[in-house]
């Protein structure tokens, strides 16, 4: 393997929207985004300063992302006052798993909000989602607080 990695630009968007759209495709916990809305969505990203993908690629194949992007509204973490860094989403193909792809995806979107002046970083997973736990626990994420969602039609 010949793993590069970059931050994605615009000129990055069918590629980030393919690979976005293979994990929703492939991944349980995706929704049910049709293509056009992921690359409607890739294309926000891409072009807000508040937020960030990276690539990582095998060559000239992309074989993973990330996702980033500045919060401050209030959220389960320590720092209740500030703007904190957010880790929305990283994949890697299957093929590529247990490589250090994932880490080093994480690793610069860590960076990308030490840059933006963050002193914290935070994700979330689903409470059954036991694979993602363990990968959080393992790049050194504590768990803060557990919660389940409601909703009722009106």
């Amino acid at each position: 393997m010949d793993i590069s990695y970059r931050l994605a630009s615009i000129d990055d968007l069918t590629i980030v929207a393919e690979l976005w759209d293979f994990m929703c495709d492939t991944e349980e916990n995706c929704g049910e985004d049709e293509y056009d809305e992921i690359l409607n969505a890739s294309k926000e990203v891409l072009t807000n300063p508040e937020k960030a993908m990276f690539i990582a690629f095998d060559g000239d194949n992309a074989v993973g992302f990330s996702h980033v992007y500045m919060r401050r509204e209030w959220c389960w973490t320590e720092n209740e006052n500030g703007s904190f860094g957010y880790l929305d989403t990283v994949y890697v193909r299957s093929k590529y798993r247990k490589s250090g792809i994932a880490h080093a995806l994480v690793a610069m979107c860590e960076d990308w909000a030490r840059n933006k002046g963050c002193v914290e970083f935070a994700s979330d997973c689903d409470l059954d989602n036991e694979g993602s736990r363990a990968f959080h626990a393992k790049l050194g994420f504590k768990e803060t607080h557990r919660i389940i969602h409601f909703s009722k039609e009106l």
